[in-house]
């Protein structure tokens, strides 16, 4: 009821009042708390995929390095080794939201925050009040289109301005530092140009192939990760995706900005071998492999599965659970990601992800009838279960010794929308309790 409520105010409300509102809440939020970020550096991470990976490997190097770091992402909070999970739904959180927990960075003795920042966030001003000194751009594909009138170049608009706020502050000093504004950008994207074009004192680029400032070389997928070295010194990663790659160059790029010796950063690399509800692998003595993952569009279900066929053995199985959003989000990815999940696994369940108001069984029946068209079939290695949990435990259950259970689509999100209503949710709880019954022998 209050999210009808809600939609009905906006439709009647002019454009230029709601972003009047989120504008004043911003600069509000920000002037209560004492601007907290005028005394941090502070980093901005934004594309559409990649980024919470990314913030938390510029944390890990910048804590190896001596740095106490905070980061806010999609998926956790960090002030220092202090870590939560984000509970609000939300990659950033609301205005005074994120003015408190710089202020308790602040408080707390970091010198360094990483803010994960979205489209949607740049859409509400949530980004005014903070003082950007780094902005990092991942890469861009069509995702969160609805939010931006369907425009694929308003979305990249949107994320061009934290670009832009770079060169409307002055220098800062922090720990004796001068900060100077800093634009590190992948060199692989065919949108690399746009995102050069703002001002900032130093333009730095990172990618995997020939002509970047920084280019990964001798890349290859380990059990236990990635390995790859950069400008002649090898790095490796503790979590797996040769994906991870891309998310891991910015951390050594900034890193090397502020003199952290290589060995410290490949620590740091080395070091972090837990992103909540990222490449999160669930062990509780199963002969299988389970993991948990957000991917919940093309390009990071193909990462995924990718993945997932390069590390599993001859003879085994790729079980995919997925599902995609409703509440206005992006319909035209559910039959694209059910056409790649009937592709590239051996069996797919299509289940509810956070359908909101919207008709859970049409959201899931998109992805099914795509992944048919692949050459799927119903009730033998395509199943429609919209109950999460059920679902959950039937991706489970189909697993022999060997295989790879993947469950995507909300990582470590910990609330689910259904009808309109918030209920707790945690994939990794799910799944350790579903994983337990099963070995245990119960139903």
């Amino acid at each position: 009821m209050i999210s009808k409520i809600k939609s009905i105010i906006k439709k009647i409300t002019p454009q230029w009042a709601i972003s009047l509102y989120h504008y004043s809440l911003a600069v509000f939020s920000a002037a209560i708390y004492g601007f907290p970020s005028e005394k941090m550096a502070v980093i901005g991470v934004t594309g559409t995929k990649g980024k919470t990976t990314t913030a938390n490997f510029i944390w890990s190097c910048l804590q190896a390095g001596g740095y106490k770091t905070g980061i806010i992402t999609t998926a956790n909070i960090r002030i220092g080794e202090k870590e939560t999970l984000n509970k609000y739904h939300m990659t950033m959180p609301g205005r005074f939201v994120i003015q408190k927990l710089l202020r308790q960075m602040v408080k707390e003795g970091c010198k360094y925050c990483v803010v994960e920042t979205t489209s949607e966030g740049i859409k509400q001003h949530r980004h005014r009040g903070i003082h950007y000194d780094i902005a990092v751009f991942t890469n861009l594909t069509p995702e969160h289109l609805p939010s931006h009138g369907g425009s694929f170049e308003k979305y990249k608009q949107a994320k061009g301005k934290l670009f832009e706020s770079l060169a409307k502050h002055n220098h800062k000093h922090v720990a004796g530092k001068l900060i100077e504004p800093t634009i590190i950008i992948n060199n692989d994207s065919e949108h690399k140009d746009y995102f050069l074009s703002f001002r900032a004192s130093q333009k730095i680029t990172y990618g995997l192939n020939q002509g970047a400032d920084y280019a990964a070389e001798n890349v290859r997928d380990t059990a236990s990760g990635v390995e790859f070295s950069v400008k002649g010194v090898m790095f490796h990663l503790g979590i797996l995706g040769r994906f991870n790659v891309y998310n891991a160059l910015p951390a050594i790029i900034i890193c090397r900005l502020f003199k952290v010796p290589d060995l410290l950063i490949e620590r740091g690399l080395k070091n972090l071998r837990l992103i909540p509800g990222r490449m999160e692998l669930i062990n509780e003595g199963q002969n299988f492999t389970v993991i948990v993952d957000y991917a919940h569009e093309k390009e990071s279900i193909t990462a995924v599965l990718e993945t997932a066929q390069k590390i599993i053995k001859p003879g085994a199985k790729i079980i995919i659970l997925l599902g995609a959003e409703g509440g206005g989000r992006d319909k035209f990815k559910r039959p694209v990601m059910g056409k790649l999940a009937g592709e590239m696994a051996d069996y797919v369940i299509a289940s509810n992800v956070d359908p909101y108001e919207d008709d859970p069984t049409e959201i899931a029946e998109d992805i099914a009838r795509a992944a048919e068209e692949a050459g799927k079939i119903r009730n033998q290695n395509l199943f429609v279960i919209e109950d999460r949990r059920q679902g959950i435990k039937k991706a489970l259950e189909l697993a022999k010794s060997g295989d790879i259970v993947i469950i995507t689509g909300k990582g470590a999100e910990q609330s689910i929308f259904i009808g309109g209503k918030k209920y707790d949710w945690d994939d990794r709880t799910v799944t350790k309790e579903e994983l337990n019954k099963l070995l245990s022998g119960k139903k």
